[in-house]
């Protein structure tokens, strides 16, 4: 497992500071923009909400990048929570013998 110390940005930081800021563009207006409510693109923006499929796909037609990079933030930032919050992941045995993962090919993702 990727040992990465430093907390990933939360994409919400990454779109306010990256996004809204410097296209001076406010909460509402971009809410708007996105077809989606203030609350909700405010929530993502303060971090206390996570970025879905469906948002990735707006921001990346509103903002020209693409959903891979709304996503892969998330899943950087939601990696990261939870291999340092909680460790009972840690508990776990693998179920597969080394004799077996030497000659197991995992599937392309």
């Amino acid at each position: 497992m990727n040992k990465k110390t430093r907390q990933p940005t939360h994409p919400g930081g990454i779109l306010k500071r990256h996004y809204l800021e410097p296209l001076n563009l406010t909460v509402s207006a971009t809410a708007k923009a996105l077809g989606i409510s203030r609350k909700t693109l405010s929530r993502i923006v303060n971090e206390r909400c996570a970025i879905s499929s469906d948002m990735a796909l707006r921001l990346s037609k509103a903002f020209r990048t693409s959903p891979n990079f709304w996503t892969n933030l998330q899943q950087a930032y939601d990696l990261w929570h939870a291999a340092h919050v909680s460790h009972s992941w840690q508990r776990v045995h693998s179920l597969v013998p080394s004799s077996v993962l030497a000659n197991y090919q995992q599937p392309n993702s």
